[in-house]
């Protein structure tokens, strides 16, 4: 299915997930070929991630009027059934800049703007936000309003996806992604994120105390060796599937989308459920970790970030 752009702008919320952050596009630089441009940012890649699991998902982002990157993204939401819910109004589209190694991980660079227009939706059961538009000045602060006023009755999922090069002073990074992880019911971050912003510290613990703050779920992803959640009352470790690496672009994305749309699977969105939420136990710990991983393992398998739709995961 396709749309034209401007018919695929919606300034209402039929979805029952609402994505806020950044959007843009990835000029990827590979070894000894021509840069690539593709459509990404975390936010878009979750929102376009859930959508393809058939959880339908709107997106609230920044975009450049008439440029030639904000029309490639709105055509990229359209096919993929994301509806953009704010109209672009940014001088221009964010871009970063993915240099993939010998061994596909990727590096970036970024050329940013982001300025977000708040918008009035209805009711979603889940909210997401984080990366770059939950951080960066001015349009972070709509973001963090919208969740504040969305959070008493929808579920509110984060993932920080650390910038390093974006994030300025490492302890006010940290205040600030503490905020928002006390904001959060679902957060999952990376083994990176924890390392930058704790150096030398026991993850475990990280996430320990992260879950203290307010989450009913905390789930770290170690890379090759696997993802870790933990709640009040249980923990579990799953491994990742065995897969042929091309590179890692979108894989955290893909896992956050997974993870979302097996908590949509097992009723478990909106506030509503909150207790529910926080009583999983590890056979449930795991029956989500390992879905999320099933998820990230396709999009490794293919270049840039790609996530799955549900005819393309085994999951056992």
């Amino acid at each position: 299915m396709s749309a034209s752009p401007p018919d695929h702008l919606e300034n209402r919320l039929p979805e029952p997930v609402l994505v806020i952050g950044e959007a843009l596009v990835d000029l990827i630089r590979r070894p000894g070929q021509r840069t690539v441009a593709r459509v990404g940012g975390s936010p878009l890649n979750v929102a376009v991630g859930l959508s393809r699991l058939d959880v339908p998902a709107a997106l609230h982002t920044s975009l450049g009027v008439d440029d030639d990157y904000g029309a490639m993204i709105e055509v990229h939401l359209a096919e993929n059934d994301v509806t953009l819910v704010a109209p672009a109004t940014a001088r221009r589209t964010s871009t970063a800049t993915a240099i993939i190694d010998d061994e596909g991980a990727a590096s970036y660079e970024f050329d940013l703007e982001w300025a977000l227009e708040p918008v009035e939706v209805g009711a979603p059961r889940l909210v997401h936000t984080g990366s770059i538009g939950a951080l960066l000045a001015p349009g972070a602060a709509v973001a963090m309003d919208a969740v504040r006023r969305l959070r008493p009755s929808a579920t509110v999922s984060y993932d920080p996806n650390v910038r390093p090069a974006l994030m300025g002073d490492r302890d006010s990074a940290r205040a600030r992604i503490e905020e928002l992880v006390g904001l959060a019911d679902v957060v999952k971050a990376s083994s990176e994120d924890l390392a930058w912003l704790y150096p030398g510290e026991d993850l475990d613990a990280v996430a320990a105390r992260w879950l203290a703050l307010g989450p009913a779920l905390v789930v770290v992803t170690h890379g090759a060796d696997g993802s870790y959640a933990v709640t009040v009352g249980a923990a579990a470790r799953v491994p990742v599937p065995d897969v042929a690496l091309v590179d890692t672009i979108g894989a955290g994305d893909s896992f956050m989308a997974g993870l979302l749309a097996a908590l949509s699977d097992a009723d478990l969105l909106g506030r509503e459920h909150e207790k529910r939420l926080r009583a999983l136990d590890e056979d449930a710990l795991r029956s989500l970790l390992g879905f999320a991983a099933a998820c990230a393992a396709v999009t490794v398998s293919r270049p840039g970030a790609d996530p799955p739709r549900r005819d393309a995961l085994a999951v056992g």
